[in-house]
């Protein structure tokens, strides 16, 4: 039976669900097991949940190491920027060994980071950097927009042989929905369709489909049915899913919030353009981030993001428009 959890909450217990079912998982970081009353330190000790030094080279160093050897490592490195210091690891190191021993050496690390916190937090902690890791061969990458997202996934790359990682938008945390009690494994690179819909094509990631599926709220009021997918997977990206969803719909409209020329919707456009381009009775329109920096100022910042009256907006302009024949 499903319960009730907030987003934050789904992923701890997934994280503890899986440290019970496997002794191989440990999980560690900053800011972790700080005091003996920590619930993870009290159910799992000190071999299995430690808190790491302010080094995230060493952090994640040290994970690959340990998943060489067999454990299954959790790296909490609380926000996405915090890697930046270690992308030799990240995207030179744990992807490329598993390929480089012939598949004789595994490297199981969830890289576990939030993200584009958009609450006045600045150009230094409000980005969305995954576009720098969805290319690199041997890294997947998953966003969860909902709390039974967040744990299915969890566990799905707590349990996958190669590095993972698990990136969650901040301005998810505190949201509740329902998520299955027990195991519960979403796979990665399944998309996931959030809302049925038959005139336009919303793909939106992380907490951007929330704000798409409120926009289709929006545009149901006015008598146009949009269909909201989440590709959940960044890499492995499924592609399939989102261009039957365009076959159906004739109408794309892509909702990123990093910049443009940053973002997933733009190779999610180009897949759609190689391989749906024939459905397509307008232009895809990409709903992104403008390209600067996230402003301190909350107005700016509002400005700078994309938004539900966007994303309407955006879908209108779509529909308005046909393609015209040669």
């Amino acid at each position: 039976m499903p319960r009730e959890m907030m987003y934050g909450e789904a992923m701890a217990t997934a994280i503890m669900e899986e440290m019970k079912r496997d002794p191989n998982v440990i999980f560690y970081g900053q800011n972790m097991a700080m005091t003996e009353r920590d619930p993870m330190l009290k159910a799992f000790g000190r071999n299995r949940v430690r808190i790491a030094p302010i080094s995230e080279t060493a952090e994640i160093g040290i994970a690959i190491g340990a998943a060489m050897t067999g454990l299954r490592p959790i790296v909490e490195l609380w926000m996405s920027e915090f890697m930046l210091v270690a992308m030799d690891q990240v995207i030179n190191e744990a992807p490329r060994l598993r390929y480089m021993s012939g598949g004789q050496v595994k490297v199981p690390i969830v890289l576990k980071a939030g993200y584009g916190f958009a609450a006045g937090w600045a150009g230094q902690h409000s980005n969305c950097i995954y576009h720098t890791m969805m290319g690199i061969p041997g890294l997947k990458v998953v966003l969860p927009s909902t709390p039974a997202d967040a744990k299915g996934l969890m566990a799905a790359a707590i349990r996958d042989d190669n590095p993972v990682v698990y990136l969650h938008p901040y301005m998810l945390m505190i949201d509740s929905g329902e998520v299955p009690e027990g195991e519960f494994v979403v796979p990665i690179g399944i998309a996931d369709v959030k809302r049925q819909g038959t005139d336009i094509t919303i793909v939106a990631t992380g907490w951007m489909v929330k704000k798409s599926l409120a926009a289709a709220e929006q545009l149901a009021a006015e008598g146009i049915s949009a269909e909201v997918v989440d590709p959940r997977s960044l890499a492995p990206l499924d592609v399939e899913t989102i261009v039957n969803s365009v076959k159906k719909t004739g109408r794309l409209v892509l909702v990123d919030q990093a910049p443009r020329h940053s973002s997933a919707a733009a190779i999610i456009a180009a897949e759609v353009a190689e391989h749906g381009f024939e459905h397509l009775r307008a232009p895809i329109k990409m709903v992104t981030a403008l390209d600067t920096s996230i402003p301190y100022s909350e107005p700016l910042e509002n400005y700078v993001l994309p938004n539900e009256e966007k994303i309407v907006q955006a879908a209108k302009s779509v529909l308005m428009r046909q393609v015209v024949a040669a």
